[in-house]
């Protein structure tokens, strides 16, 4: 969440892609820290079985928006502070 976080932030696309990339390389490092606490009896299979899964969901999902972001002309992430402060009451 904090790439994603922080390559929003960041003043385009291709930056925001790049974190996210970052992000979903994150997922796959969690899923060898829940093998190895498997291993060692740290957790249950059930409890892995449930945390891998959610890790690839996100990791899908993580996808998901890349490709989005990379096949879309949309180039401004977020919105402009003016038109922010519009929205502020």
């Amino acid at each position: 969440m904090d790439n994603i976080a922080e390559g929003f932030e960041r003043d385009g696309r291709k930056e925001f892609i790049q974190f996210l990339y970052i992000a979903k390389g994150s997922c796959g490092e969690v899923r060898s820290r829940l093998a190895r606490t498997l291993d060692v009896g740290y957790i249950g299979g059930e409890t892995y079985i449930q945390c891998k899964e959610k890790c690839l969901s996100e990791s899908t999902s993580i996808a998901n928006l890349i490709s989005y972001l990379k096949n879309t002309s949309f180039n401004r992430i977020k919105a402009k502070q003016s038109e922010t402060k519009k929205l502020e009451i």
